[in-house]
Parts: C-alpha cells; sequence; structure tokens
C-alpha cells in the first residue's frame, strides 16, 4: 500500500519502533492496537546489528537488565525477512501503511523486498548520502526527519529527493527523549512547507498527544507519535510515547480538527442559522406588573423576559410614554398591537 498525500488530511503515524522489546507476537499486537485507534500507519525501525553498531555503542548502553551492550540489545530487535512480510501483510490487512526506518545499506535491501508504503528517513539518517539515494531509486514518497540536522544538511538531502522528483514531506523533530514544549519547534512547520515548497511534519517525542494536535490545527500533513501499551511498559522509547488510549484520543483530535479547518465559517451565515436557538436565549419587553387599558408607560414598568420573539431590548427607551391600547398581564411578553 503506498502512501497517498492529502493536503486535506494529517496522516497520523504511530511508531512502534523497539516497544515490542524483540517480541514479533507483541509487534503484532502492535499492529492491531494502532488499527483499532485509527491511525493511518504504524512505523517500525529496521536494525541489523552487524550492519550498523559496534560493540562500542555508548547510546544508551546501561538501560537493559539483559543486554551487555547496545549490540546486543540491536540483535534481540531483529526479525528475519519472513517476519518482517508477515508484519507487513498483518499492517495491509488491517488498512494501515507499513512503514519502517532503516538503519544501514542492508536494511534498505531487506525493506525494498519486504515492501513500504513510503521511506521515513530518522533523524540521524539524513546526512546519509548513499542511502538516500537507494531509497529515492525506488521512486517512494519520502518522509524526512530533521531531528539533529542543520539547515546545510537538510538543504543537501531535500535536493537529492527532488532530483527524483519524488513526493516529500519535511519533518519537524527534536532529537530528545522527551521532548519538553519549549523545544517542539512548531514554529519550524511554516518554515519547512515555505523553504522547500512541500509539505511540513512533526515527529514528536514529547510522550503527550498536544503537539500533534497542535500540527495538525496548523495544517501539518503528517503527524508521528511514538506509542507504547502501558507507561510500565519495558524499553527506552517509553517516557517519549503516547499509550495506545492517548493515540485513539489523538486521531479523534485530529480527526476533529480537520474538520474545522475544512469548513470555515461565516459568522452572519451562522447566526441566521442559529436564528431560532436565538428566540430562545435571548429577551423580549415584558411588563412588571398587570397594567389596564390606557395606562402610560413608565421605565419602572419595563423588564426583559424569554423568549426573544417579541419587542426587542433595543426598543425599550422608546416605549417610555407610549400608552397601553388593552390590558396586558405581566405574564405576557409586549406586543406591537399592545400599544395604542
Amino acid at each position: 500500500m503506498r502512501m497517498p498525500l492529502n493536503p486535506d488530511r494529517c496522516l497520523v503515524i504511530a511508531e512502534v519502533a523497539q516497544a515490542h522489546d524483540g517480541s514479533l507476537g507483541a509487534a503484532h499486537a502492535y499492529i492491531d492496537a494502532i488499527a483499532d485507534a485509527g491511525a493511518d500507519a504504524v512505523k517500525f525501525q529496521t536494525h541489523i546489528a552487524s550492519a550498523e553498531s559496534t560493540l562500542n555503542e555508548p547510546w544508551r548502553v546501561k538501560f537493559s537488565h539483559q543486554d551487555e551492550t547496545r549490540y546486543d540489545y540491536w540483535r534481540r530487535m531483529e526479525f528475519t525477512e519472513d517476519q518482517w512480510r508477515g508484519l507487513r501483510r498483518h499492517a495491509d490487512q488491517r488498512g494501515l501503511m507499513f512503514l519502517s526506518s532503516p538503519f544501514s545499506m542492508e536494511a534498505v535491501d531487506l525493506l525494498k523486498r519486504v515492501g513500504v508504503a513510503a521511506w521515513k528517513v530518522a533523524s540521524g539518517e539524513v546526512g546519509n548520502d548513499r542511502m538516500l539515494s537507494s531509497m529515492a531509486e525506488t521512486n517512494l514518497p519520502v518522509l524526512l526527519s530533521t531531528g539533529m540536522s542543520p539547515l546545510e544538511e537538510i538543504d543537501d538531502a531535500v535536493a537529492r529527493v527532488r532530483r527524483r522528483d519524488l513526493e516529500l514531506i519535511v519533518f519537524q523533530c527534536t532529537s530528545m527523549y522527551p521532548t519538553p514544549p519549549e523545544r517542539v519547534g512548531l514554529n519550524l512547520l511554516a518554515f519547512f512547507q515555505e523553504r522547500y515548497g512541500c509539505p511540513a511534519g512533526l515527529s514528536d517525542h514529547s510522550g503527550t498527544p498536544f503537539p500533534a494536535l497542535a500540527a495538525a490545527t496548523l495544517g501539518a500533513m503528517a503527524a508521528e507519535v511514538h506509542v507504547t501499551f502501558s507507561r510500565r511498559m519495558f524499553g527506552p522509547d517509553v517516557v517519549a510515547s503516547v499509550t495506545v488510549a492517548e493515540l485513539t484520543q489523538l486521531v479523534a483530535g485530529v480527526r476533529f480538527i480537520e474538520g474545522m479547518r475544512r469548513n470555515p465559517l461565516n459568522k452572519d451565515e451562522m447566526a441566521k442559522r442559529l436564528s431560532p436557538m436565538r428566540d430562545l436565549f435571548t429577551r423580549s419587553i415584558a411588563l412588571t406588573r398587570d397594567l389596564p387599558a390606557g395606562a402610560t408607560l413608565e421605565a419602572g414598568h419595563l423588564t426583559l423576559k424569554k423568549p426573544g420573539t417579541g419587542i426587542p431590548p433595543s426598543e425599550m427607551d422608546r416605549l417610555i410614554g407610549r400608552r397601553l391600547a388593552r390590558d396586558v398581564a405581566a405574564s405576557a411578553l409586549l406586543e406591537p398591537a399592545d400599544l395604542a
């Protein structure tokens, strides 16, 4: 299933990443949960330890109770090609676009055989010219994260994609886990859209649904969040993930926002539509007590009561000094025929 890019719809991408903790069953369970939440796409990460890492890799070495090194962790996260094919088939069956960020040329080649809806370029791979060129050969859309890249590097990557005339979304992303609100960078959505003349998206690591909702309000074409079954789950990305329940709310919120954005209001037209409701909630002129025919109206005789189907409040000053043409009870709204 190729990823469709629709300017009127914000793609909600739920990233499993390593939340499966090496369990194929858990990976499949995430696909079902993400589909049930209403997201558009599921995204994994394809790591092949021997192709991308060494025993000296220092990042997040101490988080695991069972892996001596980060290299050991990456090996435990690996799936076979047949297992990746099974995950993609499952995503297809559930109506989800299947994505996985590759972290080596071997991973790119594997995913070419498995099939992806688009290429999600991880933040650390933006400057990997060889990998970008290999992805571009497939003519699939490119979703480019920018979490650690200066503008010059992003410019080069965008230019490489542009040379193939590929569909492109540039994602604002901050590689902080979790990302605090002052580092989310919503301002860069409009900046990227103008600079590169392409849609912008947000890849968020705040661990909350709020930035994605804000991005949808600003017209982002895609919003990506990490997802976890529970904040009690094990794994390095849990702190930067939304729960499945939050993902469900996020999707509903994005669709609600899309409905608002597609339907700008004309205030006068809406007021006309609401005129029956307005009559219920506004007021008309009434008497404070029963008055007989011939009585001269004074300020103390007049009050305002619901509904707004009688003489409007704006006429009150003009009624002072007028005489009644007939008896009027305080329980009735004053009518033009009551006046002499």
